[in-house]
């Protein structure tokens, strides 16, 4: 399976976060709009790369002859749902730059966890799944 494109939405996603993570040391409250704007522009991009996943890459990893293949891509597929819920939350809370305004250190504190948490998985599928679909 060529996987290419995840690949580079991956990278593309990283450097995303970068770009957020600048902001924010720039002054979270001098940038709150700004900061609204990369949310929204990391979020159509996380929601496409989600959606492709979903629909091209879990199930040709669930349907591999393999069944370490086929259980693994089933997992991930079931972890991802958890993730994506916090991110949609995240995004929901952090919507309006008034609400980072206001809250500086609960948006860093909020930011740093789902960051954080986003980074480690596009790190595990780089790792261990892409890997694995390259073999399919």
């Amino acid at each position: 399976m060529d996987i290419e494109k995840f690949k580079r939405e991956h990278v593309d996603l990283l450097a995303a976060v970068t770009d957020l993570r600048e902001l924010v040391q720039a002054g979270v409250q001098e940038h709150a709009e700004a900061i609204v704007h990369q949310l929204v522009t990391m979020s159509s991009v996380i929601k496409l790369h989600l959606a492709a996943e979903d629909r091209v890459l879990y199930p040709a990893l669930i349907n591999a002859a393999d069944p370490r293949i086929a259980h693994t891509g089933k997992q991930f597929q079931e972890e991802m749902g958890d993730l994506a819920q916090a991110y949609t939350a995240f995004v929901s809370r952090w919507n309006l730059p008034a609400k980072i305004s206001k809250d500086p250190q609960g948006f860093r504190s909020d930011a740093n966890n789902v960051f954080k948490a986003l980074h480690l998985r596009v790190q595990r599928e780089n790792r261990e799944l892409y890997p694995l679909a390259e073999r399919v």
